[in-house]
């Protein structure tokens, strides 16, 4: 038995205790950041804490879903799993469409703000890596959940390292540069989600046929 609470063989599903404990730890983390990236953003002007405020929003709540499906069948758990991708998808769009609006409305972020809340946001991002580890190779609604954690970690240090180049080059580019980094970094994840999903559900509409044969 792993740590994960299954066998060799078996895609972990969420069907442990101390998965669903993790799962609540980590929706208050997000949540909580939500609203702390996203008074700093406004505060700060800057499309990058922004970008990552959104994104926190979007992992509370697919992570409460991610939380209701456990437990539930192959197709309910593809099809959250497939939702969640979508979603990240359009998140995605609509920080690229924001970031390309800026870049003709160009005004200096506060760097101060942008590097302090985006080392905030890390710590925390880390932690719910760190807590998520184990439970990373399960199916596309568990593993969807690992994904989105270790993108945000990744794209907090983009945002501080988008801090102090702004702070050296007195430019918002380097803000709007990382803002469409995370985009596209939302669209990745996307993909990936929606193609474990979409071939699970696939798995599931052929079973009856193979039950019958």
């Amino acid at each position: 038995m792993s740590g994960c609470g299954c066998s060799h063989g078996t895609v972990f599903e969420g069907l442990s205790a101390g998965y669903r404990r993790v799962l609540w730890v980590v929706i208050a983390l997000n949540a909580t950041m939500f609203a702390v990236e996203l008074t700093a953003g406004l505060a700060a002007q800057s499309m990058a804490l922004k970008a990552d405020a959104l994104d926190f929003l979007g992992d509370s709540l697919t992570y409460a879903v991610s939380l209701w499906v456990i437990g539930r069948p192959l197709r309910w758990r593809a099809t959250a799993a497939l939702a969640k991708g979508i979603s990240l998808a359009v998140m995605g769009t609509a920080v690229l469409a924001m970031t390309l609006w800026r870049v003709f409305v160009l005004g200096q972020p506060d760097e101060f703000v942008m590097g302090g809340v985006g080392a905030l946001a890390f710590a925390v991002n880390v932690a719910s890596a760190l807590l998520l580890l184990r439970y990373r190779n399960g199916d596309a609604n568990v593993r969807s959940v690992w994904l989105c954690s270790r993108n945000d970690a990744i794209g907090n240090l983009a945002v501080i390292a988008a801090a102090l180049a702004v702070g050296a080059t007195a430019s918002a580019w380097p803000d709007l540069v990382v803002a469409a980094i995370m985009a596209g970094l939302f669209l990745s994840s996307a993909t990936r989600i929606v193609r474990q999903a979409m071939g699970e559900l696939r798995s599931t509409g052929s079973a009856p046929a193979a039950e019958t044969a």
